[in-house]
C-alpha cells in the first residue's frame, strides 16, 4: 500500500522530529548543501552528483563512502517514491535551506510533473522575536504549521525553477534584479536568503564577502579562548545562513592567515587592517575553483554602496 503522504525534509533532526510526533507518510531527508560549491541546473544527474561530490571531498574532505551512504542512498530511495499523492516539503527560512529547496523543487518539475506539492516552512511564533526552526517548535506550532501547509501552484513550481537556474548560471547579475520583484510568491523567505548569497561574493572594499568580515569582526569584539567558542558566537548569531560548526571552521580555515592565534583567538595586524578596509585581501584569496551555485565566486565583486555586483573582466 503507497503512503498518501511523502515527507522531504531539510535535515536528519527534522525528520526525527516529525517522525517522533508520529507524523504519518514516508520521509526523505534532502542530505545537501547547495548553497557552497558548484551547482549545475539537472539536479540529479550524473554530472551534478560528480560536481557535488569533488566539492564535498575537496572542501569538507567527505569520502566516497560517506557521500554514497548519506547523500546518494537518499536520493535514490527518493527516485523509487513515485506513486505518492502529496509531497510536503519542509523547509526553513535560512540560505542553506532555501536554496536547498529551490533545488529539490527543480528536480522535482522534471520528475514529479502534476503531483500535488506543498510546503511547510518556518513562520514568525506569537511572543518570540526571531524566527524559529521547525526541529524547535512545540508539537501543537508544528501541527499548526503542517495544517497551515501552502499548496504550490504550477506558476509557483516554475518560479522555483527559474531562480534555480538563475543561481546555477555563469553569472548571478540577472539574479540580483529577478529576486525582489515576486511580492506574490508563497517562498516568503527566498529574497532574504538570496540577498545573504549575492553579498557572499567579494566585497569591492577589503576583497572579503560579508560573512567572513564577520567572522573578523566576531573574532575582534570579543575574547575567545578557542576557536570552538567563536564557531559558538557564530552559530548563536549568525542565523541568515543556516550553517553549522562544520561551515564555519571551514571559512575559518581560509581566513587563518589573517589570526596570530586561534587559542585564544587573535586577529593579526594584517587581519586588523582588512577588517578596516586599509589593506584588500583579494589577491590572497582568489581561488578559480571556488563557485557558488554556477558562478565563479572570485568573478564578481560586491559593491556595498550600491548593493550591486560588478563582474571582473580579466
Amino acid at each position: 500500500m503507497t503512503s498518501a503522504i511523502l515527507h522531504i525534509t531539510n535535515g536528519d533532526s527534522t525528520t526525527n522530529y516529525l517522525k517522533s510526533l508520529q507524523f504519518t507518510g514516508d520521509f526523505i531527508t534532502w542530505r545537501e548543501m547547495l548553497c557552497e560549491g558548484k551547482t549545475t541546473t539537472d539536479v540529479g544527474s550524473e554530472t551534478f552528483w560528480k560536481n557535488r561530490f569533488d566539492f564535498l571531498k575537496s572542501s569538507y574532505k567527505v569520502s566516497k563512502q560517506k557521500f554514497i551512504n548519506y547523500t546518494l542512498k537518499e536520493y535514490r530511495s527518493l527516485c523509487n517514491k513515485k506513486e505518492t499523492k502529496e509531497i510536503v516539503l519542509w523547509f526553513d527560512h535560512d540560505l542553506f535551506c532555501q536554496i536547498n529547496m529551490i533545488g529539490v523543487i527543480s528536480w522535482l518539475k522534471t520528475y514529479r510533473k502534476g503531483y500535488h506539492i506543498s510546503l511547510v516552512t518556518n513562520g514568525q511564533i506569537k511572543g518570540s522575536k526571531k524566527l524559529k526552526n521547525l526541529s524547535e517548535l512545540t508539537e501543537n506550532q508544528i501541527q499548526q504549521h503542517f495544517k497551515n501547509r501552502i499548496d504550490l501552484t504550477e506558476d509557483d513550481i516554475e518560479y522555483a525553477d527559474y531562480i534555480w537556474q538563475l543561481y546555477c548560471s555563469e553569472s548571478p547579475l540577472r539574479l540580483e534584479t529577478v529576486y525582489k520583484y515576486n511580492p506574490m510568491s508563497p517562498f516568503t523567505h527566498l529574497a532574504d536568503a538570496l540577498s545573504a548569497h549575492l553579498q557572499r561574493f567579494p566585497s569591492i572594499k577589503n576583497g572579503l564577502n560579508h560573512l567572513e568580515n564577520t567572522i573578523l569582526e566576531t573574532a575582534n569584539t570579543h575574547k575567545f579562548s578557542s576557536k570552538n567558542q567563536l564557531v559558538n558566537q557564530l552559530l548563536k548569531t549568525q542565523t541568515t545562513y543556516g550553517f553549522g560548526d562544520l561551515q564555519y571552521e571551514h571559512h575559518i580555515e581560509q581566513l587563518h592567515k589573517l589570526f596570530t592565534s586561534f587559542n585564544p583567538v587573535k586577529l593579526s595586524r594584517k587581519g586588523k587592517k582588512v577588517l578596516e578596509n586599509q589593506l584588500n585581501f583579494y589577491g590572497e584569496l582568489r581561488d578559480e575553483n571556488l563557485y557558488l551555485g554556477g558562478a565563479k565566486k572570485y568573478s564578481f565583486l560586491f559593491n556595498n554602496e550600491s548593493e550591486k555586483l560588478l563582474q571582473i573582466t580579466s
